[in-house]
């Protein structure tokens, strides 16, 4: 039997082996999930058992924190139609890209002609450094021989004309921007190389960027082989809207979603993950929007003036005891939950009676006081009319997080961070089926047995169309 220590205002928790979600030794980077690397990403399998357990017969998926799209993966493995939004312009270039299909033929052409460009290709002279919006100083993050490469690899990418196979390369290009950089590729924060390290450090851009397509073709080609398997293709949707703010209703129309399955941000980016510097440098040479803004624009970015009162007792027991140390700390804490709690209310609009919500958090520490997410996510829900279902326990060996930081940011002062998920499962009661039925929305008061039977897809880039030529090319190249 496994006893994981709880950092929660719930009892400590009893975890059996069968209900063990760590996934030790897993392999997390198979299918599209290989594409990129992104900063406390769930893990493929917390989301595939989830859908598993609570998403019987479901038609559609939301994930109102998308991130890199795991979970959409997931539901279209399983027939399922997907919608995601994240803030993060390149986690929804990531997302959008994990469950795009380029035809592989056109794609394998692609690969060959990039090839030869790297062989033929002549260096871009250079007579100043160039402007790249959000990147300041650009030869302190990158050295001129890594700048240059670059380049040319921006140029080519840019005469890709198929737009799916354009954004397979961009994610791959991502990467290797990262890679090329003079920052620590151990942190996603962004910390430049000590100076002995750049001194030796010599980055192959060219062989990075071919071993990221490489990689990603093969993770496609399996992705592909087993989306085959399925009776027809689902639809997946990635979106930028903030579910803080609103739920444009021609995102869903008059479908509701049966499961939610997702990862929020454990604390606002400044003091928790830092999601906007991990991609500040990739997003700003992929030209994607206010690369150096994404932070303040992310959950809590903006510190609140008064502390509210918030339907939780937990939350407010806790935020009184911060306050007590820090005022302003407190306000920052009050932000980020507030914004939660407003996420919440549009979220649970969309999902259907009977359907389910399962968030996956982390109880981070605020002036050395644990702040109960997990409690909060319940408070939150049940305020919404949904009833508590259960908490599955986690422990984390698999995200990169240091197990130990500086809360108070004082010098020499640590203190333990999270070392343990709680995936909070809650379900929508019956209640207001009238009402949503009035508003317009499909709904069922009656849970359906049976298997799940996945949906027609409707838009205009059908896969069933391309079925036969996938197939085709599948069976004559199984190497890059």
């Amino acid at each position: 039997m496994l006893k994981y220590k709880q950092l929660s205002f719930l009892d400590e928790p009893v975890v059996t082996v069968e209900d063990d979600w760590t996934f030790n030794g897993a392999s997390t980077r198979e299918l599209t999930h290989c594409y990129h690397d992104y900063p406390a990403r769930m893990i493929p399998q917390v989301a595939s058992k989830l859908i598993e357990m609570y998403g019987e017969n479901a038609k559609l998926l939301f994930d109102p924190y998308c991130g890199s799209g795991t979970s959409l993966v997931e539901g279209m493995l399983r027939g399922i139609d997907v919608i995601g939004t994240d803030l993060n312009p390149l986690a929804r270039l990531i997302a959008e890209a994990e469950v795009t299909f380029p035809d592989l033929f056109t794609l394998d052409n692609s690969i060959k002609q990039f090839n030869d460009f790297v062989l033929r290709s002549q260096p871009i002279k250079l007579d100043k450094p160039p402007v790249i919006n959000g990147i300041s100083n650009i030869e302190f993050w990158f050295k001129p021989l890594v700048i240059e490469k670059l380049l040319r690899l921006k140029v080519f990418i840019d005469t890709i004309e198929d737009d799916a196979v354009r954004l397979f390369f961009k994610v791959a290009f991502s990467e290797t921007i990262r890679e090329s950089s003079n920052t620590r590729n151990d942190e996603f924060k962004l910390y430049r190389y000590e100076q002995s390290k750049l001194k030796i450090f010599n980055p192959n851009v060219f062989y990075i960027m071919f071993s990221k397509l490489k990689r990603n073709r093969l993770g496609l080609e399996k992705y592909v082989e087993k989306m085959l398997e399925l009776k027809d293709f689902p639809e997946a949707k990635v979106y930028g809207f903030n579910s803080v703010e609103e739920m444009p209703s021609e995102v869903f129309g008059k479908r509701l979603a049966d499961i939610v399955v997702t990862s929020p941000p454990y604390g606002d980016s400044h003091t928790t993950v830092a999601y906007g510097q991990y991609s500040r440098l990739s997003a700003a040479w992929l030209g994607l929007e206010e690369p150096d803004k994404i932070d303040r624009k992310l959950m809590g970015g903006q510190s609140l003036k008064k502390i509210p009162v918030f339907p939780s007792d937990s939350l407010n027991e806790t935020i009184n005891i911060i306050r007590q140390k820090d005022h302003k700390r407190a306000q920052e804490v009050a932000s980020f939950y507030s914004e939660l709690q407003q996420s919440i209310t549009k979220v649970a609009k969309v999902i259907k009676h009977g359907g389910y919500a399962c968030y996956v958090v982390g109880n981070r520490k605020v002036k050395g006081t644990v702040l109960p997410t997990d409690v909060v996510i319940r408070d939150f829900f049940s305020v919404e009319g949904f009833e508590y279902i259960t908490t599955h326990h986690r422990l984390i060996p698999n995200k990169r997080m240091p197990l130990r930081n500086s809360p108070t940011n004082a010098s020499g002062v640590l203190d333990d961070t999270m070392t343990q998920e709680y995936i909070v499962v809650m379900r929508k009661g019956f209640g207001n089926i009238a009402a949503d039925r009035k508003l317009g929305y499909r709904v069922s008061a009656r849970k359906k047995k049976g298997k799940i039977t996945p949906r027609k897809v409707k838009s205009a880039r059908d896969m069933k169309k391309k079925k036969g030529i996938i197939y085709k090319q599948m069976r004559k190249r199984k190497k890059i």
